[in-house]
Parts: structure tokens; sequence; C-alpha cells
């Protein structure tokens, strides 16, 4: 099975949590590949023409992980825009991975992963499960460690 890991990730974060992840995958023996959304110029919230640098093709694989940070409580626009104009990806699954600084989802996480959500499923991606990692929290790490666990049982 081959497994891509598209993420936007402005400082970091969304970033090394993505690391961990294809790290666990590659040790369980699937074929991962991590790509990451890039921008010219720099994306602020009500940003309308976004240019890239790249464009992942997720075309390519059989499964895909979707990772962005929350900005302004909301989907971060790099990522908004990239899966708005993906052609369709009729019959693929996808898993959906968010950080954010607050330490609660509902500060953005739970309303950025139903934003991610509705664009993957409006280009007929089936989504097989979400999960927000809250940066500020002092069980971070643990935090971190379930996610990768609960996210990687998911690409069996």
């Amino acid at each position: 099975m081959k497994i891509g890991i598209i993420i936007y990730s402005q400082t970091g974060n969304t970033l090394s949590v993505a690391k961990k992840i294809e790290e666990k995958l590659i040790a369980e023996k699937h074929n991962v590949i991590l790509e990451q959304i890039q921008i010219l110029g720099k994306a602020h919230p009500g940003s309308k023409d976004i240019k890239f640098k790249n464009i992942p093709d997720v075309s390519q694989y059989d499964k895909l992980l979707f990772g962005a940070p929350v900005q302004a409580f909301s989907l971060a626009i790099p990522m908004s825009a990239y899966l708005s104009q993906l052609n369709s990806l009729q019959g693929k699954k996808a898993t959906l991975l968010v950080t954010q600084q607050f330490p609660f989802p509902w500060m953005g996480g739970s309303r950025t992963v139903r934003q991610m959500k509705k664009l993957c499923e409006s280009k007929g991606v089936k989504i097989i499960g979400s999960e927000i990692v809250n940066w500020s929290k002092s069980t971070r790490e643990q935090q971190i460690a379930e996610v990768v666990e609960r996210l990687t049982g998911l690409f069996v």
C-alpha cells in the first residue's frame, strides 16, 4: 500500500508530528511519502490568491493523511486552497491531522477538522479518522504519541 502524507506546516509543529507518523508507518513496512505543501510568500487569514511552490499529486496514493495547523480558528488558508483545487479523488480514504496552539479542540481544532473533512468529501474522499494535537498542553508529548498510534492504526 502506498501512503501519502500531505501537510502544510507554517511553524514546523505539524511537520514534526507528520514525521513521527511517517517513521511509524515505515517501520510497519508501508511505502510512505511525506510531501509538504509550500507556498510563495505568506498567507494571512483572508488571503485569496495563494501561489504554490509545489502541488503534491495525490493520485498515486492508495491512502492519504492530510495535516495542517489551525490559523485564526480555521483551517490554514494554504491547505484550504490546496484541497479546493484537487481533482476528484473518488474512492480514496484519508485521515486528518490538525495541530493547534490553544489547549482545547473547541478553540479552532474541531472547526478545522470539519472544514478539512468537508473539502475532502467534496472530492470523493472517505475520511476514516481525524486527530487534533493541542500544542500548548503540558501533556503534548504523550498526546502526540497517542495520536501517532491511533492514526497509523487506521492504515492497516
